[in-house]
């Protein structure tokens, strides 16, 4: 029956949560069971796949600022998929360079032609 479904984009509507510092995505999915919702997410993406019925729904997104897929929590009731996930920090893969002290030496070879 997967063949012969209609695919559509749901409603969608994703925002910022600045005061919880996460994301907030809400898809409308109404008729699709709880189990045959398939959302993954990425750092930078979230990607949708729900049958209900006669169609499919499905849906990407791409994330203006990364989140912590981990993290996240879904919620299905009433035909709406509220996703919440929190941001990740920018800094939170950075890498601490240690500055040495003193002159760098610079050198100069010749290179044969």
């Amino acid at each position: 029956m997967t063949g012969n479904r209609i695919r559509i984009a749901p409603n969608t509507v994703a925002y910022a949560d600045t005061e919880q510092n996460k994301l907030v995505v809400e898809f409308a999915i109404p008729g699709a069971p709880t189990g045959s919702i398939d959302l993954k997410l990425l750092p930078d993406s979230v990607h949708l796949t729900a049958p209900a019925r006669d169609i499919e729904y499905v849906a990407a997104l791409s994330l203006a600022w990364p989140v912590k897929p981990a993290k996240a929590e879904a919620i299905y009731a009433d035909g709406l998929l509220r996703i919440e996930v929190p941001f990740k920090d920018p800094m939170e893969d950075a890498v601490k360079v240690v500055i040495k002290a003193g002159a760098a030496k610079t050198e100069t070879k010749k290179i044969k032609a």
